[in-house]
C-alpha cells in the first residue's frame, strides 16, 4: 500500500472518530445489541429500526479507541437502507477481509480505510466489534 493511500485511510479513520456519523440512540429504535471487547475495554451498542426486512435507521453508542468508533460510524453509513440479507453479506465480507481474507472492500467506499488494521492483529477486534454486534442483532430477530 502506498504511503499516500495509508495517509488517506488514516485521515478517514481519524475524521470518523472525531465526527462519528449516527452516534446516538435512535428514539424509534426497536432492536439493540451490545458488543464488548474484553481485551481493551471497547464497548459499542448498535441500534436499528428494521421495518419490512429493511434497516430504516441505524445508530450506535459506546466508548473505545479511534478504530472501534470510526468502524461503527462507517458501518452505520453503509448498512442503512439495506435488507437484512444484504447487510449480513456486507458484514461477512468486511469481517472476513479484516480477519485475513482476500476480500476487496473498495466496493464499500470508505470502509476500505479499515484494511490497515490487518497489519495489527490486536486491532482487528476493535475494527470488527460493531460489525459483529450488528450481525448478532440481525440474527436475533
Amino acid at each position: 500500500m502506498s504511503a499516500n493511500l495509508q495517509e488517506l485511510y488514516q485521515d478517514i479513520i481519524l475524521e470518523h472518530n472525531r465526527n462519528p456519523h449516527n452516534k446516538h440512540k435512535s428514539p424509534d429504535c426497536n432492536n439493540c445489541h451490545e458488543g464488548y471487547n474484553p481485551s481493551c475495554g471497547d464497548v459499542v451498542t448498535i441500534c436499528m429500526v428494521i421495518e419490512d426486512n429493511v434497516i430504516k435507521d441505524i445508530s450506535f453508542t459506546g466508548e473505545g479507541c479511534a478504530i472501534s468508533q470510526a468502524s461503527a460510524s462507517l458501518m452505520t453509513d453503509l448498512l442503512v437502507g439495506k435488507t437484512r440479507s444484504e447487510a449480513l453479506k456486507i458484514i461477512n465480507d468486511v469481517c472476513s477481509s479484516l480477519c485475513g481474507g482476500n476480500g476487496d472492500l473498495s466496493k464499500y467506499g470508505d470502509v476500505c480505510a479499515l484494511t490497515g488494521v490487518t497489519k495489527f492483529p490486536m486491532r482487528i477486534k476493535c475494527a470488527t466489534l460493531s460489525w459483529h454486534a450488528a450481525e448478532s442483532l440481525l440474527h436475533e430477530e
